[in-house]
């Protein structure tokens, strides 16, 4: 039975592999590999953080209690 593994990682410009995470070695052998599409709103989850702090503010949930009747 073989154990199947997967890793997450990049593939940079010059076709080499990158894990995300650290420590993690990618043992010799065949692989199946799946290219994944690019964040599309990478920007969106950059920012995210930085605003939260505006999110979760007591003013914020004032401004918009009319569009949440049932609250």
């Amino acid at each position: 039975m073989t154990i199947l593994q997967t890793i997450e990682g990049e593939i940079d410009a010059s076709g080499r592999f990158h894990p995300i995470e650290a420590n993690v070695t990618v043992p010799a052998g065949r692989v199946l590999l799946t290219v994944l599409e690019p964040h599309r709103h990478e920007t969106a989850l950059l920012a995210e953080a930085a605003l939260a702090e505006d999110w979760l503010r007591a003013v914020e949930d004032q401004a918009w209690a009319h569009l949440q009747p049932g609250r």
